[in-house]
């Protein structure tokens, strides 16, 4: 390349940087992020198995082993089978990855693929673990699902992103599905 082309293309790029991080990414800043109620579910699951600690922290798979899910226009069960796969840290914060299938009350599968965060002061861990009722306030727990699904009619939740909030308790894991406008 001569030696003008380069200086040209340098001070191009040069003057682009610059006028991109001069101009904001987004019109609106995050706290005007909004959501709107999608669903609930009761996620029903069995016995925690627990392997040990790995090379990748204490490794647990809580099978699924049924339950609900309801909101505006969807409505049906969850099929037994799946799991929730979690690697609890060192730091105490659980690594959840919970993988499951709907199925609308029309018939329509929806595969689920949740992957988030749970943790708290360990007094309030402990007792979750005891299986002690704890008031889901007292610990965070947060997800973000990705739904798959080949009808048309559900197709909203394969376009948009979803943040979920969960409660934990002795046989079942209580999800609310909020859609990000």
């Amino acid at each position: 390349m001569n030696n003008s082309r380069k200086n040209f293309l340098t001070t191009m790029g040069a003057g682009l940087s610059a006028t991109v991080l001069a101009t904001p990414f987004l019109a609106q800043q995050a706290e005007g992020i909004k959501t709107t109620f999608a669903f609930k579910a009761a996620v029903l699951v069995d016995k925690i198995m627990d392997l040990g600690t790995t090379q990748h922290g204490n490794r647990r798979i809580i099978p699924i082993t049924g339950g609900s899910f309801e909101g505006p226009g969807i409505k049906g069960t969850i099929i037994p089978g799946g799991a929730d796969w979690q690697i609890i840290r060192p730091d105490g914060v659980a690594e959840l990855e919970a993988r499951y299938t709907l199925r609308t009350d029309d018939g329509a599968l929806i595969y689920v693929v949740n992957k988030g965060y749970r943790h708290g002061p360990a007094s309030v861990m402990q007792r979750l673990a005891k299986g002690d009722a704890v008031d889901a306030s007292e610990y965070y727990f947060r997800a973000t699902p990705i739904f798959e699904t080949s009808v048309a009619k559900y197709s909203w939740l394969t376009n948009h992103i979803f943040i979920v909030t969960g409660a934990r308790n002795l046989t079942s894991v209580l999800l609310d599905f909020y859609k990000v406008l």
